[in-house]
């Protein structure tokens, strides 16, 4: 018999997961490849980096000099802190980027959320931004539960893997105005995209963030194929992992993220280069959301887990009596 307070996970994964995922999935070496596209601008003079020299302390802002890092520290001070990452996020933002798959998933959802269907001049002569908020969680959704429900020993050294919390628009009637550098950046990639044939493709920025470190904005554009699919909106085709049965699931920013983060925990061997070990960090996120506490990490993090069935048992886990059990049926 389980002792009291005793909850056992089933974790259930669908049979053509894998398979499905080779389909998908971006080749690892054509992530490499796409990665040296991808320029550094120095934080203090905008200069495209040969070479990263990023602060020692937070991993979170990049220079092109040491005395550019010193111009820039009176603004870098009161938003520098400690990470445990060694690396920083900007690593796995821009293996992100460079994922051909996630970026198209990406791309719809940022076209539903900031509108780009209803305002032609978004991205043209009106730039647009789009928000997304990242977080690392453990590739096994069984040490998330064990972490959240705070219910079974959690090893110390932990895979994990780069998951979506949120995506959302930068709107000017409500938001601060975009900064000089983050206007320079998007007329710079809107000229730039114009002169390479692009000229009928939005153009727009992407914010990243990481609730333990500093943001890293991108400039992007947005084919018109990738355009035509979002307008088209043809749902997901879906299939259960416990009755087989077959569903659809609608076509909008929701239903991306999730493929999103499902694509990249499908990953077992790590060809989308975005799993890492999990600093205490990233694992007091999740023990903070458990014990629902109030801060923007965890409000962030409950979003998404209310917003993906994945999570739903985890949810409604409540405190159970001494007298019984529960099984609780995790799904893939």
């Amino acid at each position: 018999m389980l002792a009291a307070q005793d909850v056992v996970h089933v974790h259930l994964t669908h049979p053509d997961r894998d398979n499905l995922f080779r389909i998908a999935a971006t080749p690892s070496d054509l992530i490499k490849q796409n990665l040296k596209t991808f320029g550094v601008q120095c934080t203090q003079c905008q200069k495209t980096l040969d070479k990263l020299l990023k602060c020692s302390k937070c991993k979170g802002v990049w220079y092109c000099s040491k005395e550019c890092q010193k111009k820039h520290w009176p603004a870098h001070k009161p938003a520098c802190h400690d990470v445990e990452r060694s690396s920083g996020a900007l690593k796995f933002v821009r293996t992100f980027c460079a994922n051909i798959t996630l970026m198209m998933f990406l791309k719809v959802a940022i076209i539903y959320d900031c509108g780009l269907l209803d305002n032609p001049r978004l991205g043209f002569d009106v730039p647009f931004m789009a928000r997304v908020d990242i977080a690392i969680e453990p590739t096994d959704i069984l040490d998330f539960a064990g972490l959240y429900l705070n219910k079974r020993p959690i090893a110390e050294k932990l895979e994990g893997m780069v998951q979506v919390n949120t995506v959302s628009a930068w709107d000017p009637k409500t938001h601060p105005p975009l900064t000089p550098t983050r206007l320079r950046l998007w007329q710079q990639a809107r000229a730039q995209s114009t002169a390479a044939g692009y000229g009928k493709d939005p153009v727009g920025l992407i914010e990243f963030l990481n609730y333990t470190e500093n943001s890293t904005t991108a400039a992007f554009h947005i084919a018109s194929s990738v355009l035509a699919a979002a307008r088209k909106r043809e749902p997901f085709l879906c299939s259960s992992a416990v009755t087989g049965n077959r569903f659809e699931k609608p076509m909008d920013s929701a239903t991306c993220i999730e493929y999103i983060n499902l694509h990249i925990r499908a990953d077992e061997q790590n060809q989308l280069l975005l799993r890492t070990v999990m600093t205490e960090q990233d694992k007091e996120v999740i023990r903070a959301a458990g014990r629902n506490e109030n801060s923007l990490s965890v409000s962030l993090l409950n979003y998404k887990m209310q917003r993906e069935p994945l999570y739903a048992n985890i949810i409604n886990v409540t405190p159970i009596p001494s007298s019984d059990s529960r099984r609780v049926n995790m799904k893939v």
